[in-house]
């Protein structure tokens, strides 16, 4: 070889060399579909009260919301990472947006970094407040007997979809996980108006899970949301929850004060059993009282089984029941005529089919 073409050998590879590393990074398109037929024996009517008889009806989302999103992750060296989720809620009924705060990406839309330092993340997130009930619920918040009506009977969608939110969740630190977050209002001059904060703590050991959490939010702000989610209010949850093998079994006790409404406490509890990997079966109770005026309360019951057909594709049924006394106006589901409920006891039953891709 001659010296001319060594020199140029040798700089070709200086130059790959010293060419910048590209880090790896994914991104995945998401989504998860729920249908299925209800039947209720009561049906509230266009006047506070009415019964107007009973109903059978198609039913959007009995098990978990329909939604499609995106997520992606790069990995920036180091143990470090960069990622973002992007997520709508729509209705399987009729393709129009649901399931979030009425805008496209109304339920997530958001960036973050993660590292051994935890995770520090900005934009629309569910609170956690909010992921403390989830992980504290017997049914898994299904949408059809469990404590996300509750929570939507309550504050609509104030505290699930948190615009301008910024939030920064620790690494495990022998069992105890911490949550922050704090969304700014951005009213100019004043500070207060549409500020929520959040936190939540969470042990878990083995079988033993155990969480705590808060939430406090004022109204108004400068977030643009079609369905309200700034409703005034403070929150507070204690929950427990313990697997034995296929068995576990949950307990919570949640206040829901809410700025000139109900000042509602919530004793929830129930198990999920875990037949075979294909046959999942739950239950539980929930009772809401309100503290102002202890003859304003109510019980929701509901139980459940989910089949798997595959690792995609559940078939699922489920019966509920509400009993309403004095004001409180409790549902049982999520779907239009019920989330709020009639004095007295009213029952449903929902059959479905869930498919995620």
């Amino acid at each position: 070889m001659s010296s001319k073409k060594m020199v140029l050998s040798v700089a070709l590879l200086g130059a790959v060399a010293s060419a910048p590393s590209f880090a790896q990074s994914s991104v995945t398109l998401y989504g998860d579909l729920d249908a299925g037929l209800l039947y209720t024996n009561r049906t509230p009517g266009a006047n506070a009260g009415q019964n107007a008889g009973h109903q059978f009806s198609f039913m959007d989302t009995g098990l978990t919301p329909t939604v499609f999103g995106l997520k992606g992750s790069e990995d920036l060296g180091g143990g470090l990472k960069a990622n973002f989720q992007l997520e709508s809620g729509i209705s399987i009924a009729n393709g129009a947006l649901s399931h979030s705060n009425g805008n496209y990406f109304g339920r997530q839309a958001w960036v973050a970094l993660d590292g051994g330092f935890g995770e520090a993340k900005l934009g629309l997130q569910f609170s956690p407040f909010f992921l403390a009930i989830d992980g504290s619920d017997p049914r898994n918040l299904a949408h059809f007997g469990s404590g996300i009506v509750s929570y939507v009977d309550n504050v609509l969608a104030t505290g699930l979809f948190n615009s301008n939110a910024i939030s920064y969740t620790s690494p495990t630190i022998a069992g105890l996980t911490g949550s922050a977050m704090l969304a700014l209002g951005g009213q100019a001059g004043n500070f207060q108006a549409g500020r929520q904060y959040s936190g939540s703590l969470t042990y878990q050991n083995g079988g033993l899970m155990i969480n705590a959490a808060l939430y406090d939010g004022n109204s108004g702000g400068t977030a643009i949301t079609p369905l309200s989610s700034t409703v005034a209010f403070v929150g507070r949850t204690v929950g427990v929850g313990y697997t034995f093998g296929a068995l576990t079994g949950k307990a919570s006790f949640t206040s829901y004060k809410v700025a000139g409404s109900f000042s509602n406490n919530v004793y929830s509890g129930g198990l999920d059993y875990q037949l075979n990997p294909a046959l999942d079966l739950n239950g539980g109770v929930w009772f809401t009282s309100d503290r102002n005026n202890t003859a304003n309360h109510s019980v929701m019951g509901a139980v459940g089984t989910v089949y798997s057909l595959s690792k995609r594709t559940q078939l699922y049924g489920q019966v509920a029941m509400v009993n309403n006394h004095g004001a409180m106006n409790s549902g049982f589901g999520l779907s239009d005529n019920t989330v709020f409920g009639l004095p007295g006891t009213t029952v449903g039953v929902d059959v479905g089919v869930r498919h995620a891709f």
